[in-house]
This record gives C-alpha cells, sequence and structure tokens, in this order.
C-alpha cells in the first residue's frame, strides 16, 4: 500500500510570506483531507507535493523514495487537479485527454484509446466526448479535470478545492467519483467546505498560518468537543455582546432568529443548551488559536 510521508517542510516566498511552517503529516492509503480557510497554505503545500516548487527546509517521501531527489519518478504516479484547471479552447475532451495521455508517456494508441473511454464512462462525460471542453459547466469541468488526472493509472492523486462553484447535484456526483478512486490509492483532498472533508475523508488535517494545528479522524477531532459546545437563539442585535463575552465558534439564522454557538467548559448562562458538537465546531474552534496571514 502507498503512503506519503512529510517531514518538517517549510516554504517561504520572496515577499516574506511563510508558507509553509514545518508541516510534518503521514498520509497512507485512501482519502485525505487537508481542511484550512483560504489563505492557510494548502495550495503552497499542494504545489510542493506535485514537485512544481522547492520547498525550503524538509522532505517528502512517496513509497519511500524522496520526490524533490527524483521528481520525474513521482510526476509519473502523479495525478494533479489544480484549484485553477484551464483547457484548450474549441478542443474537444476526447482529443485533449488523448493528448494529455499522450504527454504523461501512454504511447500505445489501442490502450491509450482505451483508458480515456474508459475514463469518459467514468466520469460521465461519454456522451459530450466530441464537445470542446471550454464550453463546458463548472461541474463538468471538474469532471473532465478529475479524469485528466486519473490518466495513466496514478498512485498519489492531489485535488485543490475540487468542489467551489458547483451546485449541489454536481457536488455529489464528485463526492461518488472522489470516493470510488480513493479505495486502492492516496487521494488528498484540499478545501475550505468542511462539508466536504466530514463526508468524505477518514482522515484530515487542519493547516493554519501554514501550520498543521490538528489531524486525526472527523469522530476523534469531534469527540474532544463533547459536552463543550452550547448553543442559544439571540436577538440579532445582542450578537455584539455575546461576541465580547464568549468564545463564539458559529452563528445561525433559525426562523428568522439567531443560534449562536460558543465554547465553554460549563453552562455559560441561562437560556444555552448543548449542542453534539460537528467537525465544524471543531475547526472554528482550532482556528482563533493561530494567527491568519495571506498565503498563497
Amino acid at each position: 500500500m502507498s503512503r506519503l510521508q512529510i517531514n518538517q517542510l517549510s516554504k517561504q516566498y520572496a515577499n516574506g510570506v511563510k508558507a509553509l511552517d514545518a508541516v510534518s503529516l503521514t498520509i497512507p492509503n485512501g482519502l485525505f483531507g487537508l481542511l484550512g480557510p483560504n489563505g492557510a497554505g494548502k495550495s503552497s503545500l499542494m504545489r510542493t507535493l506535485a514537485t512544481l516548487q522547492q520547498p525550503d527546509s524538509g522532505t517528502v517521501f512517496f513509497d519511500g523514495v524522496d520526490i524533490h531527489q527524483h521528481p520525474q519518478r513521482l510526476r509519473s504516479q502523479l495525478g494533479y487537479l489544480p484549484q485553477d484547471f484551464g483547457v484548450y479552447p474549441n478542443v474537444s475532451a476526447s482529443k485533449l485527454l488523448h493528448h494529455l495521455a499522450i504527454l504523461k508517456g501512454l504511447l500505445n494508441q489501442r490502450d491509450r484509446r482505451e483508458q480515456v473511454d474508459a475514463l469518459l464512462q467514468q466520469t460521465n462525460l461519454y456522451t459530450v466526448r466530441k464537445q470542446a471542453v471550454s464550453t463546458f459547466s463548472g461541474g463538468m469541468l471538474q469532471r473532465f479535470g478529475i479524469a485528466q488526472a486519473l490518466l495513466g493509472n496514478p498512485q498519489l492523486i492531489i485535488v485543490d478545492e475540487p468542489t467551489a462553484g458547483l451546485d449541489p447535484k454536481e457536488r455529489n456526483h464528485f463526492h461518488d467519483l472522489l470516493s470510488e478512486i480513493g479505495e486502492e490509492v492516496v487521494v488528498i483532498l484540499s478545501t475550505h467546505i468542511v462539508e466536504d472533508v466530514y463526508e468524505l475523508c477518514p482522515q484530515l488535517a487542519i493547516l493554519a498560518s501554514g501550520k498543521i494545528i490538528a489531524q486525526g479522524s472527523p469522530a476523534h477531532l469531534t469527540s474532544t468537543l463533547q459536552g463543550r459546545v452550547w448553543g442559544k437563539t439571540i436577538p440579532n442585535d445582542t450578537l455584539p455582546q455575546y461576541q465580547a463575552a464568549y468564545t463564539v465558534l458559529s452563528t445561525r439564522r433559525f426562523s428568522g432568529k439567531r443560534q449562536v454557538l460558543v465554547l465553554a467548559d460549563e453552562c455559560p448562562e441561562a437560556g444555552f443548551e448543548p449542542v453534539s458538537p460537528s467537525l465544524e465546531e471543531v475547526y472554528f474552534s482550532v482556528l482563533p488559536e493561530t494567527k491568519q496571514e495571506t498565503v498563497c
């Protein structure tokens, strides 16, 4: 089984921003979630793992091989869907996949055709295979992105913010695809959408300001807040008072009023009731402990 080992990885850009600060992770076979706000350093980590940039310090081993000492070996096993995925104009899905397959070294015409057709079927794009990819909807384009990432049967797949902007139907379809793919290879899902990670990933890490601030299974992380999350419905104009007095994790509108969730070891005041914590509460509970900076 494949495994990715990240050891004390650091990266600082020329403008002085420290994008990655001694990041260490062990990522096993299957789906692994990397959760963090915009600017946390997720894309910087993904680019480093894809060997698109060198770290300042630290190492990354995939199946025991240093990926930055042997980048071509990693690239031959890599499927990558970046946050911004561009395509050639006026080129059909089938032709573009064939072109990308050749670039990945799939030179046998018969084998290439079989793999391209199979991926178009798997991503539900076969019926539009002759349509220009540049005319695809956002969901279709993301599915094409997964298809190109799967060319060559990669053992490490990196997807960066894959469901941003997708409607619920496309998002669910994308989840099904990732779940199917993640059964046999290492898949890293980088996102700021908590629900994506909760639904898909048995293990995750939370990244903020270039540092890993929490990691584990969703069940383990939520158990750390058991009995410490409290909810109350309040008038809208009193929210600033609660924010000043308590650690407010999140607020939600409910029947024209606002429900506030706070973190406290005991009931904050009359009217609060215990709330079973979700991964979202875990996420917001750890983020205030770090200083947020803007990172690419």
